[in-house]
Parts: C-alpha cells; structure tokens; sequence
C-alpha cells in the first residue's frame, strides 16, 4: 500500500474525444473467466477490432462483485449469473463511436456456448472524479512472473509518471489469473485515489499496463476508498 495526502482542484469540462458505450445485452450467464472469449468474439464481429488501439473492452460483471474487489472463484465449470441491468461496456475513440451504435446491436456473440444478444448502444462520459478503480491490471506482460505488491505498485508509478500522473494513494487486490490460450496472465486489481481531474480524466482515455482488449487496465469510477481502506 502507498499512501500520501493530496489537493484536488475539480473544474474541468469533460471531453468526449473517448467515451464509454453501455449495450443492453440478453443472455442468463456466462463463464466467469470471459475476457478471451468476449474479445475473441467481438474481433468476428469487429474484424478491426486490433487496429484500433484506444478501444478497450470492459469485462461483464454481474451484482454482488463488492465494487470489483472480489469475484466468484473462476474454473471451466463456473458462471456468473447476469441480470436485466448487466451491460456490454466498450471504451471507444469518437472515430469509432457512430460504427459501434450501428453494427453491434442485433449481432451475438458466443462465449463457450453461452449465447449473448447486443441491445441497444447510449453514450457516457468518461468521469473526473478523484478515485477510480481498476479491476484487472497486467503490469509486466510475462505469464510465467509473478511480481509482489511492491513491484507491482512501483510499476505502476513508472507508467502513471509517463502518463504525468502522480501516485498519491493506491490500493492493490491480490494476485489473481486470467486465462488466455497462451496461458494465464497474472493481473491485480487496482484503485487510485487523490487524483486531479485532469489525471482522472487522462488515466482513463489511455488506460493501465497492456491487454485492453481483455478489460486490462480499465479505469472506471469508484464510490470511494472506505470500503477498500484495510485500516
């Protein structure tokens, strides 16, 4: 854990240059180690879907999830039950926005057998609020490393500065794997807290580590650190 005190200067317009796109979707449930399977279907239907670099895909999450911080024990048998509020969330450059509300209603999409009909698309905003979580982070895109708390956090600050973002409190989940046909990935879950608006906002459109596409480095916004604060 790191933690330092902070200001918050909050008066900035939010731009809409990336946004989120939140799809109605009909389906009772799917595997809960998705990511590979959503991607994968969404690059047949999207066949552009890799060249566009600032795209990234949100995994499904249904109630119950603790704000992310836990998720059901995954493994070749386990589903996670959907309801009528679940949404498909893509992070999308405006370029993309007008093609995305276009083709992906109507289109399903199959993970492992699991049928999942795309609704209608609406826009969000991206947020400047001052906390904002990640579910799954890969800092170093080895398989076979695991890194520890300390490591991991202080890659994270070596990508943040890049991004001119300081870390002034963060708080990381254990580590956690993530399947993929090359081999399970070992991600982390990631909250940062005392941000500005603008690095809010800048943390959001570039993203965390690598692997977009399998809902890697997605910050979205969190209520706050109460919950998560160990003490």
């Amino acid at each position: 854990m790191f933690w330092q005190e902070d200001n918050n200067p909050d008066a900035v317009q939010i731009p809409d240059d990336i946004v989120d796109l939140l799809f109605s979707v009909d389906c009772k449930r799917i595997p809960v180690d998705h990511a590979h399977l959503l991607a994968t279907a969404l690059r047949a239907a999207l066949p552009w879907l890799d060249s566009e670099p600032q795209l990234a895909v949100h995994t499904i999450h249904g109630a119950g999830s603790q704000n992310g911080w836990q998720r059901p024990a995954h493994g070749s048998d386990t589903e996670l039950l959907l309801s009528r509020r679940t949404k498909l969330m893509i992070r999308s450059p405006k370029t993309r926005v007008a093609e995305l509300l276009q083709h992906l209603p109507g289109v399903t999409l199959d993970l492992a057998g699991h049928r999942l009909s795309v609704g209608a698309g609406k826009i969000k905003l991206l947020t400047k609020e001052a906390t904002l979580f990640a579910r799954q982070v890969v800092i170093r895109d080895v398989t076979s490393d695991l890194i520890d708390e300390s490591a991991f956090l202080h890659g994270v600050a070596t990508q943040l500065a890049a991004l001119d973002i300081v870390l002034r409190k963060a708080l990381c989940g254990k580590t956690l794997a993530l399947a993929t046909p090359q081999g399970s990935m070992h991600i982390r879950s990631l909250l940062l807290a005392a941000l500005t608006a603008e690095e809010s906002i800048r943390l959001q459109q570039h993203g965390l580590g690598t692997h977009r596409l399998l809902g890697c480095g997605i910050f979205i916004p969190h209520k706050g650190i109460d919950p998560v604060n160990p003490g």
